[in-house]
């Protein structure tokens, strides 16, 4: 059993940078991966970021390259999501999950789900 936890969420104007984080507990994770995904009202859960725990490997999202970066402390436990030149479409609850596996951008596939984060960028 694998326990996250997000936090680091709120409002900002566009243009701005916001950073969260996701604390991860229960276990070693190894061979886990762990997923920022995001969801707005009336859409479906997008992906955002991956990172396997062990190696370092990430993913990120076609609409998000270039501007967010996810990142790992192993120390901490934590991943992080450093998020730069916010716009008002990236408005949505982030949600950070776990899954063991190598990587993965489909949300259906990761089986632990932290509770959520609200972002919300101002125009």
């Amino acid at each position: 059993q694998v326990e996250v936890v997000e936090s680091g969420g709120g409002l900002v104007q566009r243009g701005t940078s916001l950073r969260l984080s996701c604390v991860a507990s229960g276990r070693t994770l190894d061979s886990y991966i762990v997923g920022w995904f995001r969801q707005a009202p009336g859409k479906e859960r997008e992906f955002v970021a991956s990172i396997r725990w062990s190696g370092g490997v990430t993913s990120s999202g076609d609409s998000v390259q270039g501007r967010f970066t996810i990142s790992k402390d192993k120390a901490k436990n934590t991943v992080y999501l450093q998020m730069n030149s916010l716009k008002p479409e990236d408005t949505a609850v982030y949600y950070c999950a776990a899954v063991q596996s190598f990587l993965s951008n489909n949300w259906r596939a990761y089986a632990y789900w932290g509770q959520g984060t609200q972002v919300t960028v101002s125009s």
